[in-house]
């Protein structure tokens, strides 16, 4: 049985797993750094650089412990190596080039972005390719058609802000706290999704492109008291929303005949309930 140690580290979170080839997950720690970054409203990239460094060797021993295995039993360690926090991002890289070297085991470099279109797979293990992947998180918001390990193709791609990026600073113009994803959401339960009008940028157009600055720059003038705070969560949620169903259902139409399986989401920003019930919704209406 081929078993890989993983290292991730590239925004605010540690974590190290075993998994084994046929994508079973042995063990999972993770550390999230939260406390240290929430007086600041965001991340710091110095903050969680440091954190990385003290945290990662403590995991990595403690997957190996959780999953009854020791450093020399791997067959290969892996890391994030791209794109993500330069400082952190170093940090994995450099802790999984030193492990490899030690236990002499191959190093595989991984990206970022294909890990995330991966690892629903390891979440669903019936689900086959191809599949079309709305990838949303703090940094990135795109829409691939994923036909197999090393196979992608790119749909559409933000031209500006991340939906997660517009997320986080709509949280701190409302002054909602960190992490502001969560804090969006929990505001928007109480709040009126049609009670202000936001613009939806790209909405209708032929491109499956985003877009999110304009929006969020528009929920700044309504943050002076005028609107609900509730209100005003509400509705930008509700854009967002309808930004990524209208360009997913572009992308859908694009590739109607590519034998898609699945509709796919992840990154940080699948986490938002009204997201992904929106999601499923428009995955039943294509026999998704």
């Amino acid at each position: 049985m081929t078993l890989i140690l993983g290292l991730e580290s590239s925004c605010d979170e540690t974590a190290a797993a075993i998994v084994s080839a046929d994508r079973r997950i042995l063990a999972h720690q993770l550390l999230g750094q939260e406390a240290a970054h929430r007086p600041f409203g965001g991340v710091v990239p110095e903050i969680a650089a440091r954190a990385h460094v003290e945290a990662l060797a403590p995991l990595v021993e403690a997957a190996l412990d959780e999953a009854g295995v020791a450093l020399g039993d791997v067959d290969a360690i892996a890391a994030t190596a791209g794109p993500g926090l330069i400082g952190g991002v170093m940090v994995g890289l450099v802790t999984g080039k030193a492990l490899a070297l030690a236990a002499g085991k191959p190093l595989v470099a991984v990206n970022h972005l294909e890990g995330h279109a991966l690892s629903p797979r390891l979440a669903d293990p019936t689900l086959d390719f191809p599949y079309l992947l709305l990838l949303v998180s703090g940094g990135h918001c795109q829409l691939l058609l994923v036909g197999g390990v090393g196979r992608y193709r790119r749909l559409a791609t933000t031209i500006d802000d991340a939906a997660g990026e517009a997320f986080d600073k709509v949280a701190k113009i409302l002054q909602l706290g960190f992490p502001g994803g969560p804090a969006v959401e929990q505001a928007a339960r109480g709040g009126n999704p049609h009670r202000v009008p936001l613009p939806r940028p790209l909405v209708g157009s032929g491109e499956p492109h985003f877009s999110f600055a304009g929006l969020k720059s528009a929920v700044l003038p309504g943050a002076d008291g005028r609107h609900d705070v509730a209100d005003l969560a509400a509705s930008f949620q509700q854009a967002v929303v309808d930004c990524l169903i209208d360009r997913t259902r572009r992308a859908l139409a694009r590739i109607d005949g590519a034998g898609v399986t699945a509709l796919v989401v992840a990154g940080g920003v699948a986490a938002n309930g009204a997201i992904r019930g929106a999601l499923e919704n428009l995955a039943a209406t294509h026999g998704l």
